[in-house]
């Protein structure tokens, strides 16, 4: 395992302290335990646009039927028209 430093602002560092406080675990396990989770979602939607992009080199585009029902599943007609 690694150790590297981080400057954080003063109020970060005490909203930090606060959540460590409530979940009764360390500063330390409280930052790492938050970078983990940016660095898991961030590979996740990198990946997502990456196979987007992909998709979209192959033409693999939705149908102008496939996005009318989407939206019409979504959107509510407006009442009176």
């Amino acid at each position: 395992m690694a150790a590297f430093t981080v400057r954080l602002s003063d109020e970060t560092v005490s909203k930090l302290d606060h959540l460590a406080e409530k979940v009764d675990r360390s500063r330390s396990y409280v930052a790492a335990q938050a970078i983990e989770d940016y660095v898991a979602r961030e590979e996740w939607q990198l990946a997502e646009i990456e196979a987007g992009l992909n998709e979209a080199d192959r033409g693999e585009f939705a149908s102008e039927t496939d996005l009318a029902d989407i939206v019409a599943k979504y959107v509510k007609p407006a009442l009176g028209r």
